[in-house]
């Protein structure tokens, strides 16, 4: 009788290890997940700015006509201090912008042959712009993941994901230019 006693005593014992185990790992991955949100966050942010610095040197190289150029550095001024509710469509609309000024008749050309710094200034919009895509699809697919852990009944039923909030995804209009 003791025997089975023990025998009970030491399987429930494991049982909650083992749960205790689980519900851990579990709780890790979440925290890890969230970490990566916030890194991916960080790395679009750092490449949102590095585009908008990329189009207001544009702007202000004298490379393009003056309307061109007030319409780009308005709109990377508007994207590099809207704030966090307007700044999905600020960093649309520069997009549009860069691509309306992109899509100038032999815009590339005219720029790159002006001598000078033009070629380069091109190649940095153009590295930039398609660095702002690769961020916002890392970021989005760890938002993705980060809300599909967080739907799991066990995340649900224990409050394993704490204070944090859920993100949201960066819905932006981030086509390159065609450069």
């Amino acid at each position: 009788m003791l025997y089975h006693w023990i025998v009970d005593v030491l399987f429930w014992i494991a049982v909650v290890f083992l749960v205790g185990v689980y519900v851990s790992w579990r709780a890790t991955r979440l925290d890890r997940l969230h970490v990566r949100v916030e890194t991916a966050r960080a790395a679009l942010d750092a490449a949102l700015v590095r585009r908008a610095a990329a189009a207001l040197e544009l702007a202000a190289s004298r490379l393009l006509d003056p309307a061109a150029s007030l319409v780009l550095a308005t709109a990377a001024h508007e994207a590099r201090t809207a704030d966090a509710d307007n700044r999905e469509f600020a960093e649309s609309d520069l997009s549009r912008a860069l691509r309306a000024v992109a899509d100038q008749p032999d815009f590339a050309g005219t720029v790159a042959g002006e001598g000078g710094d033009g070629a380069d200034v091109l190649e940095e919009l153009s590295s930039s712009a398609a660095k702002v895509a690769y961020a916002r699809r890392f970021y989005n697919d760890a938002v993705a993941q980060a809300r599909a852990a967080r739907r799991k009944p066990l995340i649900r039923v224990l409050p394993l994901a704490g204070r944090a909030p859920l993100p949201d995804f960066f819905e932006i209009d981030d086509d390159p230019p065609g450069i």
